[in-house]
């Protein structure tokens, strides 16, 4: 057992872990981080520990909950995996094992070694069609954009259009929530994928009767309004990775802290709002989008209509 690789011991007592029950279907293995720590490894290395359970189909890789163990537990002793003939590496192929990645572990956790790792290919490999992290990340943006397009024929309009846009871009940040943590207002990508959303809200104003800056002005606030929501997705899969608790647990915990700041007396509006939840408030990220999606629209309106 000594005389093997790292990566291998790693995947090893995790394996056993599983074998064990000590961890169960569905239940979290421990990220390329915590494996990091742990065991005193290279981010890559373990990236390449949880690439071999995967190959086994030990584990399997949940979008914005992280590396879970399958649906059945792996043997404590397994064979060395018969891996399949790999296609053909392409800068395709790299930039989605890169967004494998940053949806499981978050964008944190990309490095160029670590898609090797994954792609079950020599360090320097991906190297050849990427030109460094910079440029995988752009192009990994530029692919999330990608997935969600717009229907050919547009809705009827220019608030059905516009909110068909905003709706289309929070998809994209639920499906790939790193997505909101890259490229600031002030520093905007240029990408093609990215610049089709900006066509399709810009075309649903022309003909409004405003000029080209209060055009601008409005696709970078329906923009903005989209993404300052969406960067909570990543920062709660975040917390829940570096805490391992809940939402919900996270909130009881802050009961008493919560509880005396209310009691003290100086925040009389908050303490009257909190009381109206008869079972306290849930935090609903899609619900949130759609009632701020509205107000925002109506503002427009009032612009556009005068």
């Amino acid at each position: 057992m000594d005389d093997q690789p790292p990566y291998l011991r790693i995947a090893g007592r995790i394996r056993q872990r599983i074998a064990d029950g000590d961890l169960r279907p569905g239940d979290r293995v421990p990220s390329t981080r915590q494996i990091a720590r742990e065991w005193g490894v290279a981010l890559a290395t373990a990236t390449k520990a949880l690439t071999a359970l995967r190959l086994e189909g030990a584990v399997e890789a949940r979008p914005r909950v992280g590396t879970v163990v399958a649906g059945t537990g792996a043997p404590a002793t397994a064979p060395a995996p018969r891996r399949p003939a790999e296609p053909e590496l392409t800068q395709a192929r790299v930039v989605r094992a890169a967004i494998e990645i940053a949806d499981a572990e978050g964008l944190a956790a990309l490095s160029m070694r670590g898609v090797a790792a994954r792609l079950g290919v020599a360090a320097m490999a991906p190297y050849r069609h990427v030109g460094g992290k910079d440029e995988l990340v752009a192009l990994m943006v530029d692919a999330a954009y990608g997935e969600v397009t717009h229907a050919g024929v547009p809705p009827e309009g220019w608030r059905a259009r516009l909110e068909a846009g905003a709706r289309g871009l929070w998809e994209v940040c639920r499906r790939h929530p790193w997505v909101a943590q890259v490229g600031p207002l002030t520093r905007p990508l240029v990408l093609p994928n990215l610049m089709a959303h900006a066509e399709w809200a810009l075309a649903a104003l022309e003909g409004c009767g405003l000029d080209a800056k209060t055009r601008f002005d409005i696709h970078l606030l329906v923009y903005s309004y989209v993404q300052g929501l969406a960067v909570n997705l990543e920062r709660e899969a975040h917390a829940r990775a570096a805490t391992g608790l809940t939402e919900d647990e996270w909130m009881d915990g802050q009961e008493a802290a919560m509880r005396k700041i209310v009691g003290s007396g100086r925040h009389p509006a908050l303490a009257r709002t909190l009381a109206g939840f008869e079972d306290g408030y849930d935090l609903d990220l899609d619900a949130l989008f759609d009632f701020g999606l509205e107000p925002l629209l109506d503002g427009i309106a009032r612009l556009i209509e005068g």
